[in-house]
């Protein structure tokens, strides 16, 4: 069950956002000289498209550096002075006309791809920055499989407002899905702030709560940066016994993760704490759930890009209704069938969307009751 990021390591940007040109796009220019030269040879009187000639250089700048943009330009120049073309006879203004056009497109092509160059290394290190603050997850976390999708609002971000993270420390596997305050990259920061503090709780905290409060504490202390103030974060917590018959969960003002058993979905019943980062995490705030698990039991986990997304009509995204057939085959998959079916309801979404599935397996026992309170 391999976990995935949606922005993940394939170029999905478009042509106008900076992938490489499309092919057709490419052929265009030698295309476009190839029909102009057949046309006027298989044309027994003069033709008046000696114009046309000039666009191949400028078109020819789109997907070409400069030395196929140079060369491109002397074939168009060659072409114009070729008597077996009879191209409406240009005259000296003509040719300079295209000579100038034709230089200047293989300046602009040298400038272009410069600055190609320079966005790719950019790119290349930015990537690199966001896998380093949310790294993709492992496919399985001790006896926990974990599938992981997120989907930036802003594009082109591997991260923004949301995060998640699974780590095995000494007290079990320890989860983390949330969503800070703002998104896109001005909450870059705070994410990374964050899963650092949870990845050191997880291996010294004895508990969630203590979990909870430590994350509580790093946004309290970095919202005494005059830059950053009233910093808060909704987060849910979860933790797995070694041999992964139980689960803790705790909600810090997060919606509750969805419980998939027996083809149904249905929400595990924990009181959503407040939100992190308001200094209330030290007065028992939190409600910890105990929940006894099975073999094919699953947690799902969704932000609020999920659960508040509408449709035209003003609907709420039915997800709980929808999950059980969507979660219905390969839980690898679950998350991308849940994400397809969003967009097709509702359309353009414009939060950052976050899903994270985890399988636990459960050695064989007994059966145990479906929901307890410590």
């Amino acid at each position: 069950m391999p976990a995935v990021l949606a922005r993940r390591d394939g170029d999905d940007r478009s042509w106008l956002r900076g992938a490489p040109p499309p092919r057709w796009v490419r052929i265009l220019p030698v295309l476009l000289l190839v029909a102009i030269c057949v046309a006027t040879l298989a044309s027994p009187h003069p033709l008046d498209i000696g114009f046309l000639l000039g666009a191949i250089p400028p078109l020819a700048v789109l997907s070409y550096g400069p030395a196929a943009t140079a060369l491109l330009g002397v074939l168009v120049i060659a072409a114009q002075h070729a008597r077996a073309f009879h191209l409406d006879h240009p005259g000296n203004t003509d040719l300079l006309t295209i000579t100038f056009v034709a230089a200047l497109s293989v300046f602009v092509s040298y400038v272009r791809s410069r600055r190609d160059a320079q966005l790719d290394l950019e790119r290349t290190a930015a990537h690199a920055a966001q896998h380093a603050v949310v790294p993709p997850l492992p496919k399985k976390v001790g006896p926990v499989r974990c599938t992981g999708l997120y989907e930036a609002a802003e594009r082109g971000t591997l991260v923004g407002g949301d995060f998640f993270d699974v780590r095995e420390g000494p007290s079990g596997v320890r989860a983390v899905m949330g969503d800070v305050q703002g998104h896109g990259l001005s909450a870059v920061s705070t994410v990374a702030s964050l899963l650092g503090a949870f990845r050191e709780a997880v291996l010294d905290q004895p508990n969630l709560r203590s979990v909870a409060a430590r994350l509580d504490r790093r946004l309290l202390v970095d919202a005494g940066d005059p830059h950053q103030a009233e910093l808060f974060a909704t987060a849910v917590l979860l933790e797995f016994t070694s041999d992964a018959r139980t689960v803790r969960i705790i909600a810090c003002g997060s919606p509750p993760p969805l419980l998939l058993h027996d083809g149904k979905a249905t929400e595990v019943q924990v009181t959503p704490g407040t939100p992190l980062g308001l200094g209330l995490s030290q007065s028992g705030m939190y409600d910890e759930v105990v929940c006894p698990l099975r073999r094919g039991d699953r947690l799902f986990m969704a932000s609020d890009g999920i659960w508040e997304a509408r449709d035209a009509t003003g609907a709420f995204y039915p997800l709980v209704d929808r999950l059980p057939a969507l979660a219905d085959g390969d839980p690898a998959v679950t998350t991308e069938q849940v994400w397809a079916d969003l967009v097709d309801h509702c359309g353009t979404i414009r939060d950052d969307v976050t899903m994270l599935l985890l399988s636990p397996e459960p050695e064989e026992g007994d059966e145990l009751p479906r929901a307890a309170r410590p």
